[in-house]
Formats: C-alpha cells, sequence, structure tokens
C-alpha cells in the first residue's frame, strides 16, 4: 500500500514538474513576445508549428524528440515568412496576414492529424489540450531514474531558452525597446526577430504533450501580461513572469485533481486568476491603486476648497461696507458653514494638521493654510484672467473650469499665465490677484 502511495505521489509530482518547466520556458519567451506587441505572432506560432510536428511524426519522429524540434521551428520561422510576404506582396495588414496564415496552418495540421490518424501516435483532442496527465507514463531512464520524456525535453529547452536570453539580453533589450536605435548601431534586428520566432516555436513544442496548442497562448501571454504590470524593468518582468507561471502550473494542476477537471484547463484559469489579481493590485496602473489616486484627489479638492472658501470669507470680511461704522472691528474668522459630513470631515483634518484653528464659533487660517489658500485663489483668479482674455466667454461661465484647474496649476504655469495676461492685479470680475510674492510675505509675516 506505501509503495502505491508513493508512485501515485511520484507520477504527479513528474507531472507537476513537468507542467512548471514547461510554464518558465513559455513565460521567459512570452515576455519577449509582449513588451514588443507581438502576443498574436506568438498565437500564431503556437497554432502554425502543428502541420510541422505532424509532418515530423509522420516521417519517423516522436514527440519530443530532435525531428519534431526542427519541424516546429520550421513551421513557425514558415508563419513569420509567410505572414511578412502577404504583408508586402499581399497587402494585407500585419494583424489580418498573421490571422490569416496560422488558423490555415493550422487547421492543416488538424487534417493531416485526421487523416493520417491510424498512422501515426497523434490523438487530435491531445494535440489541441494536452495529456500532462499521462505524461509519467513515457520515461526514459537517466541515472537510473525514470524520468518523463516530456520532462526531458521542457528541461533542456528551457536551458536553451534561458541560455540564448542571458547572451543576447542586451540585444534583446534595445531591440524591444528602440528598434531604430538598434539598427543604427548596427544590430540585426531582423535576426534577432527570427531568433526570437524560433524560441516561441521551441518553447511551444515543448509544451505540447503537457497543454497542446490551444492553452499554451496562455502560457506564453498571460504571465508575461501580468508582470507587466506588477515591474517595469525587463528583467525583473521575465522573473516575475517565470514565477507567475510556475504557481501557475502547480496550483493549477492540483486544482484539477481535486475537481477532477483537465489540468491545462485549470492551468490556464489559474493564469487568468493571477492577471485578475495583478490587474487590482498592481502599484502604478492597477484598479485599487487608480481608485486610492482618484479619493486622494478628490479629498485634496476637497480640503484646498475649503482652504479657499476661508481665504475669500476673510478677504470679503476685510472690505467693510461703506456704511459700517469706522470703530467696527473686521472680522479674522470664517464663519461658511460646511454642509455634509465630507466637508466637515475636511474641517477637522484641516484643523487636526495645523492649518486652520477654530476661534469664536468661525474658523480661521493658519500661516501653512494661509498659504496654501493663496496658491489656490491665486491659481483661480489668474486662470479666469486668461480665460477672460483668450476665450469668448461670458463672465458667468469663467469659474467652473477655473475651479477645476486651479488645483493643477504648479508656480511656474502660474508665472507664464500672469506673464500672458500683462500681469494685471485683477481677473475679469475685478477681485484683487494675490501676487506670489505677496503671499508668501503674509505668510512669513
Amino acid at each position: 500500500m506505501a509503495l502505491l502511495v508513493s508512485e501515485w505521489g511520484a507520477m504527479h509530482a513528474w507531472a507537476i514538474a513537468t507542467a512548471a518547466v514547461v510554464s518558465a520556458g513559455c513565460a521567459l519567451v512570452g515576455t519577449l513576445l509582449v513588451v514588443r506587441r507581438m502576443s498574436l505572432v506568438g498565437d500564431a506560432i503556437s497554432h502554425a508549428v502543428l502541420p510541422g510536428i505532424v509532418l515530423a511524426v509522420l516521417a519517423g519522429g516522436r514527440p519530443g524528440g530532435v525531428l519534431v524540434l526542427v519541424g516546429a521551428v520550421a513551421a513557425g520561422l514558415l508563419t513569420v515568412w509567410l505572414t511578412q510576404l502577404l504583408s508586402t506582396q499581399g497587402g494585407l495588414a500585419e494583424d489580418a496576414g498573421t490571422g490569416v496564415v496560422f488558423t490555415t496552418l493550422f487547421a492543416l495540421g488538424v487534417v493531416i492529424v485526421t487523416a493520417a490518424a491510424s498512422r501515426i501516435d497523434l490523438d487530435p483532442t491531445c494535440v489541441l489540450y494536452g495529456v500532462l496527465e499521462l505524461v509519467p507514463f513515457d520515461t526514459v531512464e537517466i541515472a537510473g531514474v525514470n524520468v518523463p520524456r516530456a520532462m526531458l525535453t521542457a528541461t533542456v529547452v528551457f536551458l536553451l531558452l534561458a541560455s540564448a536570453a542571458w547572451l543576447t539580453w542586451k540585444t534583446q533589450v534595445l531591440t524591444a525597446f528602440d528598434p531604430d536605435a538598434a539598427r543604427a548601431v548596427g544590430v540585426p534586428v531582423g535576426f534577432v526577430t527570427t531568433g526570437l520566432m524560433a524560441a516561441t516555436a521551441l518553447a511551444t513544442v515543448a509544451s505540447f504533450e503537457a497543454v497542446g496548442a490551444i492553452l499554451v497562448v496562455a502560457m506564453l501571454v498571460v504571465p508575461a501580461s501580468a508582470a507587466e504590470l506588477l515591474v517595469h524593468r525587463l528583467h525583473h518582468m521575465a522573473f516575475v513572469a517565470i514565477a507567475l507561471a510556475v504557481a501557475g502550473a502547480v496550483i493549477g494542476y492540483m486544482a484539477a485533481w481535486y475537481f477532477n477537471t483537465s489540468a491545462a484547463g485549470m492551468m490556464a484559469v489559474v493564469l487568468g486568476l493571477e492577471y485578475l489579481v495583478a490587474a487590482v493590485v498592481a502599484p502604478d496602473d492597477g484598479i485599487l491603486s487608480r481608485v486610492v489616486r482618484r479619493l486622494g484627489l478628490a479629498w485634496r479638492v476637497l480640503c484646498e476648497d475649503r482652504l479657499a472658501a476661508m481665504w475669500r470669507a476673510e478677504e470679503a470680511a476685510a472690505i467693510q461696507p461703506a456704511t459700517a461704522s469706522a470703530d467696527a472691528p473686521a472680522s479674522t474668522t470664517s464663519q461658511v458653514r460646511p454642509r455634509g459630513f465630507s466637508q466637515q470631515l475636511a474641517l477637522r483634518w484641516l484643523a487636526f494638521s495645523g492649518r486652520i484653528a477654530a476661534v469664536n464659533g468661525g474658523w480661521k487660517l493658519l500661516v501653512q493654510g494661509r498659504e496654501e489658500a493663496g496658491v489656490i485663489v491665486r491659481s483661480h483668479r489668474l486662470w479666469e484672467a486668461w480665460l477672460g482674455r483668450h476665450a469668448d466667454l461670458p463672465l458667468d461661465h469663467l469659474h467652473p473650469p477655473a475651479e477645476w484647474v486651479e488645483h493643477h496649476l504648479g508656480a511656474s504655469v502660474r508665472n507664464r499665465i500672469e506673464a500672458d495676461v500683462g500681469r494685471q492685479g485683477s481677473d475679469p470680475h475685478g477681485r484683487t490677484i494675490p501676487p506670489e510674492s505677496e503671499v508668501k510675505a503674509e505668510v512669513e509675516a
């Protein structure tokens, strides 16, 4: 009984290891495909290698053998050549030519597999979806250990791909991000691209037994796409993509065993879930980070609007009406009542951060708050002055656009606007534009 359990565990361990190595090789190649925006080409090659594999098997090769690898690479390069031929000579757009070539070659491969089913050991269903669960039963003996043939092929191919990437990495980076500069310094961009296509064909044929010709696309594209969201340097992206691919392979296989379903299909599903998680938590472009930035901007705008309202209230209170008593003191506090919980919360935060203070039932701007409020009011009135000079808008239409732009103008932009409007001292409504130097002087005083 213990022996059966041990053999059962070893069988699953070999299947998981094969899936992990296959996924790692695809992720490495997929990283370069994704950054070069050639994912569709990778999709095309992963399908178009099928007739090369089938013809190689008909010629006496066996899946995972050298002859099959040669046939797959030849079919992949034929795909690239035919795509370029249709684009340059046939007038087709590159994406349309790619679609025509890979669907035709893939269909041709399926037809050959079906027609020659009695003469070759290839099942159409396995061709499409792989037979990862059966990989441990086809073994070769190495140093007394029975190693799955697919595992051996995948390991050799991964080592070849990793070595090629390490030797040509700088060239790959330059070609991926600035092909014109690469050509200028003498890099054979076309040859590098052809090499990448050959590497894609190798990764695809190594994955053939494990996940088939369809689901290999997920391994080529999804881990690299998720890694691109998480990191921004290419070598970091390659390592993260490999890690995500291996994790997807392990978790996917175990989930497939638990739910008694297709291992390759579940691996692709797990990779898709990994991408969804990356899309949510990515530090710069993720959904969560964008929500946080938008909430942060909304909060900043709310606080700055409160400061600007207090500035204007204090400014209005400082201008005594002509009928006011000569000895009536000018109020220096804002009696503006906030409406809504968010505005009350903003006032409490401004008070806590030392920008305003509660005085006599109202609010008074402190040094830091006065500086920020003066900047906002200056930005607002300068933008209204610019609109009044250059835009044919009624006076009552100047305030709404200025109310939003006031939160996004830096000091250099404000000074340029001031120079453009002739350094006038007031906005179109006749309100004084506080000079930059005067705002700072008040704060320093």
